[in-house]
């Protein structure tokens, strides 16, 4: 096995003066943090542990009690977790993730998923050394149904570690997988846990890639469809690690530091466990994944001795570095292909109301508004729990049965974004979109976000409905709207959007080798070129043949296409490919991050927040909320819920976005 950590024995080892050097960076008044840090960080765990016997030979002194001692804080921690074996500080955490009242379910989850049968058995060993107690039954105890069976499961350390794959098992697997979820009413729960559990690696792998053209869909869709909660999040976790356990840790990495505060607890865990065995692989995908290095993250998000020792165990800046390990382009490679298989089955939350009656719901809604003061919640009851179709109706029944518009009278009833929301309901998804288009160009200010969001991710049908619909309110084409309000490359990239000229069907082959290879060739040209060359091809060929040519892209460059746009590429240009690239790979996601971006940090952006909430609640707001709870860690509910609060006194406006969200996650 090839070694792919950031720390290794050190050469020309002393334990004896290692130790010495320790004793006198801590005796005295006050000690030598700097001193402590930078020996402990350049010593492997096995050479730490000799340290710690020749403390206690030379000086009668527990080195870790002096440590604890004399550090404090996060620090502190991260040091005294460095001096444990790896054994007994995997055993720590899981006793600390079940001690006392609540239990730290994604701990659990985070080491349990990720360890192989030796480090499993080593840290059940080590538990009940150091707590006296056994490790199976304190999980039991404090865990239940289907997501008890499987901690139990991964716990005896009994996991195919052969490498023999038997192709007929592999067949019957992935068909069993199949009748287990998506091809009867209910999960047989039993069935994924028996063979995620057991099977080898390369078993599985194998078993995802016939799943997904059994199922047209990956194992991880199905999984999310079919299961909930800590059971979903553990089964989704021992998948991702099957696939790539460093890819696996470098998405904790990121939820443990993105937004307000940090999870220290769990980026001191994963980097101390992994120092020594992939960090290197673990920074590439982490680089290949998101915007900047892990070492960068780690120096913004992090301060003082804490931040040294965490670069320390980082190992070095890859944005410096410039090209991919081998091993990060494969992974860029297996996701395209994936992204390439799988079918996603879209899920709305919001459908046709049954026993609908547009006449007695355009009576009800004129009286919630005649008279003084206004039923907010018989007008959102009905609005945010009908189609769109069938809103429709209801506004051309209340101008036929009361003379009045519907609209007019919402607004005069309605007001700040409990108004906007509604009138957002009730407009046709042309008109809408017109108006959310028509918003993002009004006034000083133009809101390009807006502007790609949208033209990105609708079809041909849509845009041309939207141009309509643009024409019809406003007496202008959207084309000359966008060619007033932009300009440069950026206002090329958008009018090529509103022509709603993009390719349909199938990836060709033959033709996505060649796309492959001009966007390889045009990253070696001036930046003009280059970008007229990823405009001719990203904003006309369609998604099933740009994910084939963005897989081929790794082939051809050895690089990933998302880390070149964001590398040579910049502002508003810059920002409509990348909403391109990510919407080829995952349209959910790329929804369920635009929504968090919405609503984290200071105010919520809310036009961006009631147009996705809006636009998506009959496509796929039920997959944007799956994707929003895998990537962030909360439910989408519960964001909104906490987000919206602030600004919406009455909650009205919170309490049609939730219905709107259709569920707890």
């Amino acid at each position: 096995m090839v070694f792919r950590g950031t720390i290794a024995d050190a050469s020309d080892f002393d334990p004896t003066a290692d130790a010495e050097a320790l004793y006198n960076a801590m005796k005295g008044i006050g000690s030598d943090k700097e001193a402590i840090l930078d020996l402990v960080t350049s010593r492997s765990n096995a050479q730490r542990q000799e340290v710690i016997a020749a403390y206690k030979s030379n000086f009668g002194q527990d080195l870790i009690d002096d440590l604890k001692y004399e550090l404090t804080g996060k620090f502190e921690r991260l040091i005294v977790s460095l001096m444990r074996t790896p054994a007994y500080h995997d055993a720590k955490e899981i006793h600390d993730a079940i001690k006392g009242t609540g239990t730290n379910e994604r701990c659990l989850i985070e080491v349990l998923a990720s360890r192989n049968n030796k480090q499993i058995h080593d840290m059940v060993a080590a538990y009940k050394d150091a707590y006296g107690r056994d490790l199976e039954e304190d999980v039991i105890a404090d865990t239940s149904g289907h997501f008890k069976k499987m901690l139990v499961v991964l716990l005896q350390g009994t996991r195919d570690e052969s490498g023999v794959v038997d192709a007929d098992l592999v067949q019957q697997d992935a068909q069993d997988l199949y009748a287990a979820g998506e091809e009867q009413w209910g999960t047989d729960e039993a069935k994924f846990i028996m063979i995620l559990g057991n099977r080898s690696v390369t078993h599985l792998r194998m078993v995802f890639d016939e799943y997904e053209k059994i199922a047209e869909m990956s194992i991880e869709d199905s999984i999310k469809n079919e299961l909930s909660g800590d059971f979903e999040r553990l089964m989704l976790a021992v998948v991702q690690c099957i696939r790539s356990i460093p890819m696996f840790f470098a998405k904790r990495l990121y939820k443990s530091m993105k937004g307000l505060g940090t999870a220290d607890n769990t980026l001191i865990r994963i980097m101390i466990s992994r120092s020594e065995i992939d960090m290197l692989d673990i920074r590439e995908c982490f680089r290949l994944r998101y915007e900047k290095s892990l070492y960068n993250m780690i120096k913004d998000d992090t301060s003082g001795d804490y931040k040294r020792t965490l670069l320390n165990l980082c190992g070095g800046d890859d944005d410096l570095a410039g090209e991919f390990f081998p091993e990060a382009a494969q992974i860029a490679y297996k996701m395209w292909e994936l992204s390439a298989m799988t079918r996603v089955q879209l899920r709305p939350t919001v459908r046709p109301a049954s026993n609908f009656d547009p006449a007695a719901d355009a009576q009800a809604l004129r009286k919630a508004m005649k008279g003084f003061g206004t039923d907010e919640d018989a007008i959102i009851d009905i609005v945010a729990r009908r189609s769109n179709a069938q809103r429709q109706e209801i506004r051309q029944a209340f101008k036929s049965l009361l003379g009045r518009d519907l609209m007019k009278d919402l607004k005069s009833e309605l007001s700040k974004n409990l108004e906007r929301l509604i009138i957002g309901l009730m407009l046709t998804p042309a008109e809408f979109d017109a108006k959310m288009m028509r918003k993002a160009m009004e006034g000083a200010g133009t809101d390009e976000h807006a502007l790609i969001e949208i033209l990105v991710t609708r079809s041909n049908q849509e845009i041309h409905a939207m141009n309509a619909a643009y024409q019809d309110a406003y007496k202008k084409s959207l084309e000359d709207a966008v060619q007033s309000d932009t300009s440069g490359h950026f206002c090329r990239i958008l009018v090529s959007l509103v022509q709603g000229a993009r390719e349909e069907g199938p990836a060709d082959v033959e033709r996505a080798n060649a796309d492959a290879q001009e966007l390889a060739d045009a990253c070696n040209a001036d930046s003009d070129d280059m970008v007229m060359k990823f405009m001719s091809i990203l904003c006309t060929r369609s998604f099933p043949h740009l994910r084939k040519v963005f897989q081929e892209f790794v082939k051809c460059s050895n690089k990933d296409i998302e880390q070149i746009i964001k590398k040579e590429m910049s502002g508003d240009v810059k920002n409509a490919f990348y909403a391109i690239v990510c919407s080829v790979k995952n349209q959910p996601s790329y929804f369920a991050d635009r929504l968090y971006k919405a609503m984290k940090g200071l105010g919520t952006d809310d036009r961006a927040l009631i147009r996705i909430m809006v636009s998506r609640s009959e496509i796929d707001l039920f997959n944007i909320r799956k994707e929003f709870k895998e990537t962030h860690d909360d439910s989408l509910h519960e964001f909104i819920q906490v987000e919206t609060m602030i600004g919406d006194t009455s909650g009205d406006y919170r309490k049609t976005l939730l219905i709107l969200c259709g569920g707890e996650d």
